[in-house]
């Protein structure tokens, strides 16, 4: 039997559709079934033995809340048994209505055991709280994250346990992510967060791709490309980076109608699919761009860096 892994997230919204993302542990139908009788459903997908779906759910009415439960073969694994957040909601923008946007980027995913998080108080759990226990309070239209939402080259100390596990971490590139299953542990840990989690359920969000993702400072010359090309595991690296952000953030900013056709793309992705798609982003130097910064519109949504 399929289990939900990661999310439900809900990504792309407009007025009388929606998309939800997930990850399950197996190949199945996932249904999103809406209070008001809106609904969808999608067959995973599969990339390097990982399994996904995103939903479009349809029959949406602009200004609208419906909360929603997610299934996996008619079995319902959303909302989670004996949580204590509020029912996820699907809210509908209303035609012609002001657009609320919260900001944020540079996010470090707090390890479980609070107060070793070297950054501070991560502001987007900050938000989750304040969401889930003011019912009067201010809520976004819309989660804009600006970039590093992971850190392939900072890991946590609990990922340093877990990589070590899989490999030598005396040898390059040490304590850095390699592979696109090391890419989904950092996910994992972040969006795993119980407060993050329920938060990314019930409000929209678009995800920008930033150095980090890869390596800080990536591409910063084509002296520093020429170098890590000579590693023996910078290409794989960079492969994976792109294929994880390309499955985890961008497919879930994409419109149903803007979904690619020609792979990768849904219902089937295999990973050779995915490894030819992203071998066409560009890989040599690209133009720098200014350090990324949290930066607020009605509240802050991001930590760090």
């Amino acid at each position: 039997m399929a289990e939900l892994r990661l999310g439900p997230l809900l990504r792309c919204t407009d007025g009388s559709f929606a998309t939800v993302w997930v990850e399950t542990s197996a190949s199945c139908t996932v249904q999103v079934r809406c209070s008001d009788g809106a609904v969808g459903t999608a067959p995973t997908f599969q990339v390097a033995g990982h399994h996904y779906a995103l939903v479009t759910v349809t029959g949406l009415r602009p200004g609208a809340s419906p909360s929603y439960e997610v299934l996996l073969d008619d079995t319902s694994v959303w909302p989670l048994a004996d949580s204590p957040f509020p029912p996820s909601v699907i809210r509908s923008p209303a035609t012609g209505g002001a657009v609320r946007v919260t900001f944020g980027s540079c996010r470090w995913a707090a390890p479980p055991a609070r107060g070793t998080d070297p950054i501070g108080p991560d502001a987007l759990d900050t938000l989750a709280t304040r969401l889930a226990t003011d019912p009067d309070a201010e809520r976004p239209d819309v989660l804009l994250l600006l970039g590093d939402q992971i850190y392939a080259d900072e890991t946590s100390e609990q990922t340093r346990r877990w990589l070590a596990g899989r490999r030598d971490l005396d040898q390059p590139p040490g304590a850095q992510v390699t592979d696109y299953e090391e890419y989904c542990h950092l996910y994992y840990e972040s969006w795993l967060d119980p407060e993050i989690r329920w938060l990314l359920s019930t409000v929209p969000s678009l995800m920008i791709f930033d150095d980090h993702d890869v390596v800080d400072d990536w591409n910063t010359s084509a002296a520093w490309l020429a170098d890590m090309r000579t590693t023996d595991w910078w290409q794989e690296r960079l492969l994976s980076g792109l294929i994880s952000y390309w499955v985890y953030q961008h497919l879930g900013n994409l419109s149903p109608g803007n979904w690619p056709t020609t792979p990768p793309g849904p219902p089937s992705t295999p990973r050779r699919t995915a490894r030819r798609h992203c071998a066409r982003w560009p890989s040599g130097p690209m133009p720098i761009q200014p350090r990324s910064a949290s930066v607020t519109v009605a509240t802050s949504a991001g930590s760090g860096s």
